[in-house]
């Protein structure tokens, strides 16, 4: 008879893990950890950890490198049954100090982040290692410290607070995402349901290219994708050129999650350099929209291996658009995974009608269950069993879902509400615009006012006057930006998403 335990998290990797010991879990460099020596590390690791009064309920921040060791040290805290607080890189000092002030026990760093910043904010927190840190003196060394060979009971139980994953912060303060063990099971095992809408997909996890930061949900889930999937993680060496297209060629990679702007550098080095990504068989693109006439280039310069991912930090990945939908479809975010069930919705929270605009909810296994200490947010969001995404969009007749801008992402033009995404949208149709990003900023006249930034497409000069043109013929007056500014590219924040704030600021500060 199945042990229902078998199903959860996190005995569904260590059974994973233990059923191929020799099989390559992790790549880096020439360094190979098998499945394994991977169990070893996080029984070991959780052995340690146990020894330092961590157990069910105890807060634990990771702050790591990317390693198999910083996977390893999350993993052996799930065993214990530990709420893992994940922190990002590039959190200002106050962040940090928000981050590290949701109960955090212990601090888990590396020679790589030691800094002392993040000491300062851990307080009186154990710290634990990963290997030596000289920057930490009096840290516990997980990787040293001695303990028995038997792997120490799992402790994790299901309701209860498994991960605090934070959102991007674009307010300024994160905020800190609850998800249970149970949830955390669901996105452990949501790869399954892929299969069903993307035929083809799981074939990407055989050389998964992992890159960024353990932090990142998306990542995890990819991640887990991988593992479970009998794959192997590839951590790209560094040779001082985009990992994109290059580390693909250099290590043979089957699949990878990529953000925007990424993805067009990489379209645009391809276009001057021939690079061998044959071995591609999914690039996910994530994180923010990706313009109809890119996701076509990409599909055109890469073949039937581009997919399109929207999800949220609150919950997880929610839909996919496969390269069989792109041709006809390119402006879609794709079908919802097959857990995911999505209401659209108007102002006063009833359905509306099939191509009718409103604002997205999603119901499914892997929402969060609120945001850590903000009940008045958490009650804002979550309604009987719903998440408000605070994204506007449609389903269209055959369950194509489609993005129309944020309820937030608004601009009050002489006191009349503007969203960004539609005059992003409308841009970003011009044939001679490949990126269009859209904010607003204080004015004296208007209140606020629409500021646009492209970037051309190959070989093109946008007209300002035509862009506005086209804004004002599709979307009315008070939709046309007060500037429309044309830039070679784009910054990204620490997130991986579009920074619009930096570009207001390295473009038009002296007009603002």
């Amino acid at each position: 008879m199945h042990d229902p335990a078998t199903h959860a998290f996190p005995h569904l990797l260590l059974e994973t893990l233990r059923g191929s010991p020799g099989t390559a879990a992790f790549e880096q460099g020439t360094r190979i950890v098998s499945r394994g020596e991977l169990l070893e590390l996080i029984g070991g690791m959780a052995g340690a950890m146990r020894d330092a009064g961590l157990g069910p309920g105890k807060g634990v921040a990771v702050r790591t490198g990317l390693s198999p060791e910083a996977f390893a040290v999350q993993m052996a805290a799930h065993v214990l049954g530990c709420r893992v607080v994940s922190v990002r890189p590039g959190y200002t000092s106050r962040q940090l100090a928000d981050v590290l002030g949701v109960g955090v026990d212990a601090v888990v760093l590396d020679r790589s982040t030691a800094t002392p910043e993040l000491l300062h904010a851990a307080g009186s927190a154990a710290v634990l290692s990963l290997g030596p840190a000289p920057g930490a003196a009096g840290a516990v060394d997980l990787l040293s410290h001695p303990g028995d060979d038997r792997f120490p009971a799992v402790t994790a139980r299901p309701d209860d607070v498994a991960l605090l994953t934070f959102t991007s912060g674009s307010t300024g303060r994160p905020k800190g995402c609850v998800l249970t063990y149970r949830a955390l099971a669901a996105h452990w095992s949501s790869h399954r349901g892929w299969s069903s809408i993307a035929p083809g997909f799981d074939e990407s996890f055989h050389r998964y290219m992992l890159f960024g930061t353990l932090s990142s949900l998306v990542v995890q889930d990819f991640l887990a994708s991988c593992l479970l999937g009998g794959g192997t993680a590839v951590i790209p060496d560094e040779d001082g050129r985009p990992l994109f297209p290059y580390a693909i060629e250099r290590h043979r990679i089957t699949g990878a999650i990529v953000t925007v702007p990424r993805l067009c550098q990489m379209l645009d080095l391809l276009r001057e350099e021939p690079v061998d990504v044959g071995s591609l068989r999914a690039l996910t693109v994530s994180g923010s929209p990706v313009s109809p006439h890119r996701l076509l280039e990409a599909v055109h310069r890469l073949g039937p291996v581009v997919y399109v991912g929207y999800g949220a930090t609150e919950a997880g990945v929610i839909s996919m658009l496969t390269p069989g939908e792109s041709d006809h479809a390119p402006a879609s975010v794709g079908r919802p995974h097959p857990s995911v069930e999505i209401s659209v919705r108007d102002e006063e929270g009833r359905p509306v009608a099939t191509g009718r605009t409103g604002e997205i909810h999603v119901r499914s296994p892997f929402l969060m269950a609120g945001y850590w200490g903000q009940p008045e947010e958490t009650r804002d969001v979550l309604r009987d069993g719903w998440l408000r995404t605070r994204d506007l969009g449609h389903l269209d007749e055959i369950g194509l879902l489609y993005l129309a801008g944020r309820t937030r992402d608004v601009i009050m033009v002489n006191a009349i509400v503007v969203y960004a995404g539609p005059i992003e949208r409308a841009l970003a149709g011009h044939p001679d615009v490949a990126e269009a990003y859209v904010t607003g900023a204080p004015d004296e006249r208007t209140g606020e006012a629409v500021h646009a930034f492209v970037v051309p497409a190959p070989g093109r000069t946008p007209d300002v006057t035509a862009l506005a043109e086209l804004v004002r013929a599709e979307l009315g007056a008070d939709n046309v930006p007060r500037t429309i500014t044309t830039v070679s590219s784009v910054p990204v924040a620490p997130s991986g998403k579009p920074d619009k704030r930096a570009l207001l600021e390295r473009h038009l500060s002296s007009a603002l």
